[in-house]
């Protein structure tokens, strides 16, 4: 994790289920000058809708996660 995440409450464990799913597929939340991390999924279902497009067209998981739109 990079500077551009912001973490949930330490004890909200269900909010904390969205970016271990991320984290463990490869996706980072680099920040740079004038840009942020871009696109990242806030809730499971986005993350379960993300997952079963790169199932189902055979791309990564973290390249289709970072996607703002599911093909």
């Amino acid at each position: 994790m990079d500077s551009a995440f912001v973490a949930p409450p330490r004890r909200d464990t269900a909010s904390w289920r969205t970016p271990s799913v991320l984290l463990h597929a490869g996706v980072r939340f680099p920040m740079g000058c004038g840009y942020g991390p871009g696109y990242r999924p806030r809730t499971l279902r986005e993350v379960r809708e993300h997952m079963a497009c790169a199932r189902r067209v055979g791309e990564p998981f973290a390249r289709a996660l970072v996607r703002a739109e599911a093909p």
